[in-house]
């Protein structure tokens, strides 16, 4: 397993938002995690990422991370897409996507790192702005540049915030393919998306999380037939 996670709990001063999670994921793997808001997806994200401070156990190629830094995460290969981007708005586009790089990679390898021209394949948009400020660019831009500049530290495993979230069908088509660069070179995903037919559309298993735990688990086609577990959980 490249992520394993255990009996993690987590708390926002008197809040006990992550209540005894247990997720694991494979090399090369897609799951997308499902749930309404405030079921704890984000939390959990944030508490992989060392953010967020918890007990439990969270395990990444065979490596405890718990109580490392953010940064002493990111350089082991995990790499964060939040929901509001975080871009550098005074940056340009192109030092934005540098920012990335994970420092010692060894740039003899090629196949060992993303270059800015795979990031310029596969959004030529940003090609085309990368001497612009990041803080020009419009939403669906700056998601992009998130997208990217994440894939810059070259991430065994990379997180993703509800990249759909508002961008326009156009863009949405160009994320897509993004996802499946990502699958073609192995790399997994944990995907937190309100999309159903997207999640199931990528996706090799399915985990639903509600009240702060993971009450489903299972391949797309045994989520669909789950309808009990979508009217409790997700439906509104």
């Amino acid at each position: 397993m490249l992520l394993e996670i255990q009996g993690l709990h987590a708390c926002y001063g008197k809040s006990h938002v992550l209540q005894g999670v247990d997720l694991k994921i494979g090399k090369g793997e897609i799951v997308s995690l499902l749930g309404r808001n405030g079921a704890g997806r984000s939390t959990l994200v944030k508490t992989i990422m060392g953010q967020v401070r918890a007990t439990g156990s969270i395990l990444f190629n065979n490596e405890q991370l718990l109580g490392l830094r953010a940064c002493q995460i990111a350089r082991k290969g995990i790499g964060h897409v939040p929901e509001n981007r975080q871009i550098f708005p005074g940056l340009s586009v192109e030092q934005n996507l540098l920012l990335g790089e994970k420092v010692g990679c060894d740039l003899s390898v090629p196949t060992q790192r993303w270059s800015l021209q795979d990031m310029y394949h596969l959004f030529p948009q940003l090609l085309e702005r990368r001497t612009i400020a990041a803080g020009r660019l419009s939403g669906g831009e700056q998601q992009m540049l998130a997208l990217c500049r994440t894939l810059m530290g070259n991430p065994a495993l990379i997180m993703i915030d509800e990249p759909m979230e508002g961008l326009a069908p156009k863009i949405v088509a160009q994320v897509a393919e993004y996802f499946d660069a990502l699958k073609s070179r192995g790399v997994s995903i944990l995907l937190i998306e309100q999309k159903l037919t997207i999640a199931l559309a990528i996706s090799q298993r399915i985990t639903v999380m509600g009240r702060g735990a993971i009450v489903f688990e299972g391949v797309p086609a045994a989520f669909e037939d789950a309808a009990a577990v979508r009217a409790e959980w997700l439906e509104v």
